[in-house]
């Protein structure tokens, strides 16, 4: 089994594409968001397309270095520490976007608007270390 470097690559490249796109929605302030529906909208979205590509990237590179799939998305961040790509501390805070991922897909429940703003801005905390990560391990693997 071989790891598709173009694959992962052209994952990572849409989720920073995606992520400088909500940029100004995430300089304002929450009142300002918690206002703002279509905002709200963009940004749901925009996260939902960023989480499902990282678990998509997840998956690949865990199943194609031999590994069997993890059970669900959330461990599959964390299969990622024990395979030594990303570290455990950080594993287990970006592995809780997985839920707020299931939510916004299938909406469970009412999405409160001030929780999404938080997750926008763990995104640009914690998605610009994944990328880096993963393109350091993908970068490795392939030398």
């Amino acid at each position: 089994m071989t790891v598709d470097r173009d694959l992962i690559t052209r994952k990572l490249l849409l989720i920073a594409r995606d992520l400088e796109e909500l940029r100004e929605i995430a300089s304002s302030d929450v009142d300002h968001f918690r206002g703002d529906r279509r905002d709200q909208a963009v940004v749901e979205r925009y996260l939902e397309r960023m989480i499902g590509r990282t678990i998509d990237v997840n998956f690949h590179l865990i199943t194609e270095t031999g590994h069997a799939p993890p059970a669900d998305y959330h461990a599959s961040f964390i299969r990622l520490a024990d395979l030594g790509v990303l570290d455990a501390e950080f594993a287990r805070r970006i592995a809780r976007a997985a839920g707020l991922r299931n939510r916004l897909v299938h909406e469970y429940e009412d999405i409160d608007p001030r929780r999404v703003f938080e997750a926008l801005q763990s995104a640009f905390k914690d998605l610009p270390i994944y990328l880096r990560r993963i393109d350091e391990y993908v970068t490795r693997a392939s030398t």
